[in-house]
């Protein structure tokens, strides 16, 4: 495993144990840090697109979305630090856009499910464009084990953001897209030395 993969899984680690860490600070602070979650349309409120998805409304909102922030986030971290950084951003605007531009009036929305959802739709689309075996299983594997997510871009459950689910989704979809192609070895010919009929570097 490269370095920069290495940095990146625990980029994803280091981003959970901050979640946690501030869910605590909000609970002894009686909840002080809700207030900077997206309420839509607010102009004052539009930077807080960077900072709702690190914030939960409870352990209980934040215990459901670790597993698959940890398991999703590692996997996205495959494509190396860089790309992972890029993908989280992307996904945080989008997503954060989606929610300040079409949620509900009087609405506040906290949580990481956008960067959840933006995860799932990065790694399905990756797979389908880089062609590369690791991406494909790891495609396969996350259509089996997270293929259900895709219904909750829909309306369903009163309380449950599906605007920052869509977006987050969206924007996963486009990381994953924009976002630079790794670059594939080609053969060299001729010459001496080591790299003689091997990949060129």
């Amino acid at each position: 495993m490269t370095q920069s993969r290495i940095r990146a899984i625990l980029a994803v680690v280091a981003l959970t144990a901050v979640m946690w860490i501030l869910e605590i600070f909000d609970l002894l602070s009686g909840n002080a840090l809700d207030t900077y979650g997206i309420r839509p349309r607010a102009i004052d409120d539009l930077s807080h697109v960077f900072t709702a998805p690190f914030l939960h409304y409870g352990f209980d909102h934040l215990a459901a979305n670790t597993v698959p922030l940890l398991v999703l986030g590692s996997l996205v971290a495959f494509s190396g630090l860089g790309r992972f950084v890029g993908a989280s951003f992307i996904i945080i605007v989008v997503s954060g856009l989606g929610v300040w531009l079409i949620s509900p009036p009087n609405s506040v929305t906290l949580g990481a499910s956008g960067l959840i959802f933006g995860y799932f739709g990065f790694l399905v689309l990756r797979g389908i464009i880089e062609r590369k075996t690791i991406d494909i299983v790891i495609m396969i594997c996350v259509v089996i084990f997270y293929g259900t997510m895709v219904f909750g871009v829909l309306p369903q459950q009163a309380g449950v953001s599906w605007q920052a689910h869509l977006f987050g989704f969206l924007g996963g979809l486009f990381a994953a897209y924009a976002l630079p192609r790794r670059s594939r070895p080609t053969p060299t010919t001729g010459g001496y030395g080591p790299q003689q009929g091997y990949p060129g570097y």
